[in-house]
């Protein structure tokens, strides 16, 4: 056998890896999807729940599954799918695992803008989202800009990021010490990322944002892999590395300002997609598709826990931050036994 042989052997057989990987992400997530319609506090019956799909008035089930289930678990994977491939898509171009959104403070950006439309301007409704969502955009510019210095170094924007999170949450903390009680319910929901009371209409921002700026990652996962071995590799290898980082950072910020302006920032599900993902799939291409799978299912499987499987009922975010701030701690611990840095 010649080297090209086993080269192309090589070559098929990560394909064929990813595939089965990806395969069974989604028959998990396919699975979960369908536990969570039938299982609650009542058990439906399957083809109680497809009469329901399928648009048919079934007494009782009509309002369980479809007004109260069918719309958490839908914004549930959306939102997860969102994180998952906007949290990848900072580490593989940042190079480090601790380059998530939630820890470099655009999640929070988003979190303060809705807390202060809330609570000082009295907004509710989609124009929060939209405020949201602005303001991830531009916490993401304004990390960006403070931590350029003839050009992008992970551990700089990571520091800055962290600065301008701390920052941020001095902000909200001020902000809901002045709130009236009433607005305190709702803001709260921002700090800690639930899908209690989503409409099955608000799933609509996430599958454009999902199609576009989702769409625009995976078109450029071949770049994003050519970044990880560090910009001169990349350009020698024809990415065109400024370009590359621009969008990556727009369709990303995109991905979680908008998951976020519905959801709130649930925690740490953007950090740990894409190293759970890597850890599954090995050197066998891209992460991105896999990080959004798993995130789908760490917010599915995180709100199903959180709602029937502990003694009392948690937000989401509540169960996958008891998942995330231990593995924080394991990495920074990891990477310090390594000699490393941050």
């Amino acid at each position: 056998m010649t080297a090209l042989d086993l080269i192309t052997a090589g070559r098929l057989r990560r394909a064929s890896r990813r595939r089965t990987v990806i395969a069974a992400a989604l028959a998990m997530l396919l699975a979960g999807f369908a536990l969570t319609l039938m299982l609650g506090q009542s058990f439906v019956a399957p083809q109680t729940v497809l009469r329901v799909l399928a648009g048919q008035e079934v007494p009782g089930a009509s309002f369980t599954v479809g007004q109260l289930r069918l719309p958490r678990a839908v914004l549930a994977v959306l939102a997860g799918l969102s994180f998952g491939l906007g949290g990848a898509a900072f580490q593989i171009m940042l190079r480090n695992p601790l380059a998530s959104p939630d820890i470099i403070g655009i999640s929070r950006g988003a979190s303060a803008a809705a807390v202060f439309a809330i609570v000082v301007l009295g907004i509710d409704g989609p124009m929060v989202s939209v405020f949201a969502v602005m303001a991830g955009l531009g916490v993401a510019m304004a990390i960006y800009g403070l931590s350029f210095q003839g050009g992008i170094a992970g551990t700089r924007l990571i520091l800055v990021g962290i600065g301008v999170s701390a920052m941020l949450d001095s902000f909200i903390a001020y902000t809901l010490s002045r709130a009236p009680s009433w607005d305190l319910d709702q803001a709260m929901r921002w700090l800690t990322g639930s899908v209690n009371g989503v409409q099955l209409s608000q799933a609509l921002p996430l599958l454009v944002a999902l199609a576009v700026f989702g769409g625009l990652l995976v078109s450029r996962a071949r770049d994003l892999e050519a970044l990880r071995l560090g910009e001169d590799t990349a350009a020698a290898l024809g990415t065109n590395v400024a370009l590359t980082r621009v969008l990556v950072i727009v369709a990303a910020v995109g991905l979680i300002a908008v998951a976020t302006a519905i959801t709130g920032p649930v925690a740490f599900v953007a950090f740990l997609s894409g190293p759970i993902a890597a850890r599954i799939l090995g050197p066998n291409g891209s992460v991105l598709v896999p990080a959004g799978l798993v995130g789908a299912l760490l917010v599915l499987g995180g709100d199903y826990v959180g709602q029937f499987l502990l003694p009392a009922r948690f937000p989401v975010g509540v169960v996958t931050g008891a998942l995330g701030a231990p593995y924080l701690i394991w990495l920074i611990v990891r990477v310090n036994r390594a000699g490393g840095s941050l």
